[in-house]
């Protein structure tokens, strides 16, 4: 059985013991809560498709919370001599799917 779930602005094919990073929520370690932004459930015989979400939910567990790796950004204009670094970590929340209801 796999859904598509959306979370952060971003959509994500899951089924039960997936692992994956999304971003930043504001939740406890070790904490389960649920989804409801299901787009789409398939469990082998039918595909149901939500207008525009279903009235299913994706049970998940928040396993930690970490950054990302550096992302530099370096800005430069010729002739002026003017240069910027600037570094970025974007935050996430790692969690793992427990099922589909």
């Amino acid at each position: 059985m796999i859904a598509i779930i959306k979370t952060g602005g971003k959509q994500y094919i899951v089924k039960p013991g997936d692992k994956l990073k999304v971003e930043k929520l504001e939740l406890k370690e070790g904490e389960n809560f649920s989804i409801t932004d299901v787009l789409l459930v398939e469990d082998g015989k039918k595909v149901e498709i939500g207008t525009p979400m279903l009235k299913t939910a994706v049970e998940a567990k928040v396993l930690n919370h970490g950054k990302n790796e550096k992302v530099i950004v370096y800005k430069y204009k010729p002739k002026t001599r003017e240069s910027r670094k600037v570094g970025h970590r974007q935050p996430y929340t790692e969690i793992e799917i427990i099922g589909i209801k």
